[in-house]
Parts: structure tokens; sequence; C-alpha cells
């Protein structure tokens, strides 16, 4: 099939009468009825995959810029699919509820009100002072917030989070090590050995955002003040978390998984993130030769013990995903599959796949896919409540929130995490 008449189907469906468009167009103008969408995403994936039959190992240049504007249309479709999934899961995190507020709960969002707009910490017969200084944050503000951080960061999506009330969060992981055995009635038994456990200790770091607003929108009546100030909060906390969860120290902040000592799978030890090869120094291995470079997606998953694969995902960047996009099985079947309804991930292998530009690309010795139950992997942890600081005489006519926020985590189970290494 010609170049032309491939970006003339993967555009076809609903812009019969400009079909290049779908290529270039903005994220804004992607379709958000689902039965839209899924017309338009299967129609790219079949040109893309079409393309790539269509070309196999001899790529030109024409054929490259062809397949990769192809490929760029699956992902903006994929994507506007994906944002349902992570606006339904966001909700899922922001808690159950009828939506209506107790007597107090209207009384602290109206002094929260009265803080925002003129500085009153006493408002309304109650007092919601912080005793460190500051306002405490109403639950509706906190769940907003915590709505954007779900949509926002993946991690948050997929791994567990506790809050605490305290600044650390210390639990214990058996790793075995008790003796069992079989015995008959009276049959003499040996000693047991003393179980081992491993201390996790999660420390929280200090999140802080400081938006600002103008005093005239704050006296402004009509001005939704609170839906203004979430928005900000979880957009900045949001691009910290998300760097924090993947690749953080674990100082004064979260430690993220790739912080972790990584190690061959073969020699796994507690304590380290067991890795397999991609097979290729720089990239995913070409086929060919007895060769398939979707061999170590298999070897990845099956590195997992089968009682974590069943919850397992994988978590890559968007460049990653796009080259994954193009792989097949040993036996000529795609590897990836995208999203066939609303509330269902796309898949990889089977398996759910979700995209954080935090994770490496593609390069020699990165970490670029992970593959892991997630939610038995990793530990956020967060301290109840976020705190407010009003600042009106840092810049005239300008009102500052410094809004902070403690927040840690970790791996809290590693042999339920592998990682895939770009290596020979």
């Amino acid at each position: 099939m010609k170049t032309a008449n491939i970006l003339a189907l993967a555009g076809a469906t609903a812009l019969a009468s400009a079909p290049r468009a779908v290529m270039a167009r903005p994220r804004a103008e992607v379709p958000t009825d689902p039965k839209a969408l899924f017309e338009q995403l299967n129609t790219a994936v079949t040109a893309m995959r079409e393309k790539v039959d269509a070309t196999g190992q001899k790529v030109d240049a024409l054929d490259v810029e062809a397949l990769n504007k192809i490929n760029a249309t699956v992902g903006e479709l994929q994507k506007a699919l994906n944002d349902s999934n992570e606006q339904i899961a966001a909700l899922k995190l922001g808690g159950p509820g009828d939506g209506k507020m107790s007597a107090k709960d209207k009384e602290h969002v109206a002094a929260f009100n009265d803080f925002t707009r003129s500085g009153k910490i006493e408002a309304r017969g109650a007092t919601f002072s912080d005793p460190d200084g500051g306002f405490l944050t109403p639950k509706q503000v906190d769940t907003s917030i915590s709505r954007i951080l779900g949509k926002t960061v993946a991690m948050r999506r997929m791994s567990t989070v506790m809050s605490i009330s305290g600044d650390t969060y210390v639990k214990h992981k058996g790793l075995g090590g008790a003796s069992s055995g079989w015995v008959g009635e009276g049959d003499a038994r040996g000693e047991t050995n003393t179980p081992q456990l491993a201390r996790l200790e999660f420390a929280t770091g200090e999140l802080y955002a400081e938006p600002a607003a103008t005093q005239k929108f704050l006296d402004d009546s009509v001005a939704d003040v609170e839906s203004w100030y979430a928005e900000e909060v979880g957009i900045e906390f949001a691009e910290k978390e998300g760097a924090a969860f993947v690749s953080g120290d674990g100082i004064k902040k979260p430690r993220g998984f790739l912080s972790y000592a990584p190690i061959a799978n073969a020699n796994y030890a507690w304590g380290k993130v067991g890795f397999v090869k991609s097979g290729h120094a720089t990239a995913f291995p070409a086929a060919g030769a007895g060769v398939n470079p979707a061999d170590c997606f298999i070897d990845l998953v099956h590195a997992l013990k089968a009682g974590y694969r069943q919850e397992a995902s994988f978590l890559m960047n968007d460049l990653t995903l796009a080259e994954v996009r193009k792989l097949k099985d040993s036996e000529g079947r795609w590897i990836w599959q995208p999203s066939l309804q609303v509330d269902k991930p796309e898949l990889l292998l089977g398996k759910a796949v979700d995209t954080d530009d935090n994770m490496p690309d593609l390069g020699a010795g990165a970490f670029p896919v992970a593959f892991a139950d997630f939610k038995r992997a990793y530990l956020i942890v967060e301290r109840l409540g976020l705190r407010v600081l009003r600042n009106p005489y840092k810049t005239n006519g300008v009102v500052f929130f410094y809004t902070t926020k403690r927040v840690g985590g970790g791996i809290q189970n590693f042999e339920a995490m592998k990682l895939l290494k770009i290596s020979a």
C-alpha cells in the first residue's frame, strides 16, 4: 500500500473530507465520543500494522516518517481513551460519598473561603488553624487535589496509598526462614527456626507549592477560589511526586523504585530489584537469525513469580511504548493491543500498560520498562491534611499561598517488581 494511502486511511474516520488532518491536529480536537474514538483508533492501528508489515526491515526515510506519523496518531487516540480511564481511577481515589457535606464541613469550607479572600483565621465561629501556623484545608479541597494527583500521577493510580498520622511509617516484611516439615502422630518434632523479618521504614518529606492570585481576583465574589486553588496546587504537586516515585533519592522525598540497586534476576536478593536484559546494547533487538524483539518482554513477564503476575502491569514512557507497538511475538502476533472499551486499559502481552514520562528513554544501560504488581510492590504514605500559609506581602496586589504536605514512598516488596535493562 502506498504511503499516501496509508496516511489517508489513518485519519479517514469522522474526517473523510480531510484525512490528513488527524496527523497534525491538536489534542483538543480529538473526539470525546467513545464510539468515534474506537473507530479512529482501530483504523489507525490497522494502518500502522500494515505499514510495519509492508516495510519489514527495509525502512527508508520516507517510510520512517510515515510510520512515525501513524504511530503518533495511535498514541493521541489511545491517550484520549486512557484519559477516561484515568479520570475513573482518580474518582475512586477521591473516595466514596454522596457529595453532601456535614454542618462542620460546610463551616470549614466557609472558613477556608474567608481565609483565602481576606486572611481571617477565625471565621464563622470556628477555628481551623494549624498549631504549626497557617490553615488546614477542608476535606473537599483535599479530595479535589487527590483526584488531580490520581489522574496525573501514574504511580498513584497503580500503587498502594496509605494515610498516616505521623511523619514515618514502619512495617516488617517476612522473608521466610521458619522451618516446617511432615510428621506422624507421636513423632518427635525438631526445633523451629526463627523467621526472618525485614524492617521497612517510609519517612515523609515536605512537599510545597506556592500558587499566587491577585487580590482583585480574590475579592471577586463570583470567582471559584477553591477550584482555582485545588488545580494550581494539584498540578504542582503532581509534577514533583511523579518524578520522585520513579527516581527520587529518598532524601527529604520519596524513594523512587529506580533508585534501588538493580541486580540480574538470576542473582536476585531482597533489597534489590531484579532485571532481565533486552538482548541489544542500545534498543530492542532486531528480528532475524532466530532473534525476536518481543522475547525480552516475555522473559520480563516470567521473571516475576506467578503469584504476582495476575495483577501485574507494565510501566514505560510514551516514546518506548511507540516502539513496543511495532513488535510481534515469535508466532507473528502483535504483543500490544489497544483499548477495546472505556475503563479497560491497553494491553501488552495481555497485561495492562500505563505510561509515565518520568521513565527513562531507550538507551544503553537504561531501565525503560518496569513490570510489577505495583499495589504490592510500592507504597506511598502521606500525612493527613494540607497546610496553607497566606502571604500578601511578597508583591503588592498579589497574594501567595504557601502550601505544604508530607509524603513519602518506597518499595515494600522487592519480589513484586522486575525491570527491563537495555543491554546485550
